[in-house]
């Protein structure tokens, strides 16, 4: 006697892909359609133009105030009453808007912020303080 297999029983137990084919591609359009019109938040950034068309850096104005307030411009001393004239001196030689003051941690700030208003009134429409330890 021989033994008969069912193979009809095999047939049933394969799966149809298609369907699943279908809706896994369904999705995968769906994903990619909602994730284009999401806005991603952040800051936006307003770059200025550039105005300059060399590539040289401008010369910014060095400051050095010490830790008992002497002031230091371009290696030499220089008294706080005559800071807007040895300023308006180096920029008729070197046209800049940049000043970089640079004052010991220990400066009484009133010094500090004399420099900075003499350099405005001088000419100098950006100053930058920093403090050295």
């Amino acid at each position: 006697m021989k033994r008969k297999k069912h193979t009809s029983g095999d047939d049933e137990a394969q799966v149809d892909m298609t369907p699943m084919l279908d809706i896994v591609f369904i999705m995968l359009i769906f994903f990619i359609v909602t994730t284009s019109f999401v806005k991603e938040k952040g800051l936006d950034v307003n770059r200025p133009e550039n105005k300059n068309a060399s590539n040289q850096p401008s010369k910014s104005l060095s400051i050095r105030i010490d830790e008992t307030g002497t002031i230091m411009m371009n290696g030499r001393e220089v008294d706080i009453r005559r800071v807007i004239a040895n300023i308006q001196t180096y920029l008729a030689e070197n046209p800049t808007d940049t000043a970089a003051i640079q004052a010991h941690k220990n400066t009484e700030h009133g010094v500090v912020v004399e420099v900075m208003n003499q350099a405005k009134e001088a000419g100098i429409d950006k100053v930058s303080v920093l403090v050295k330890s």
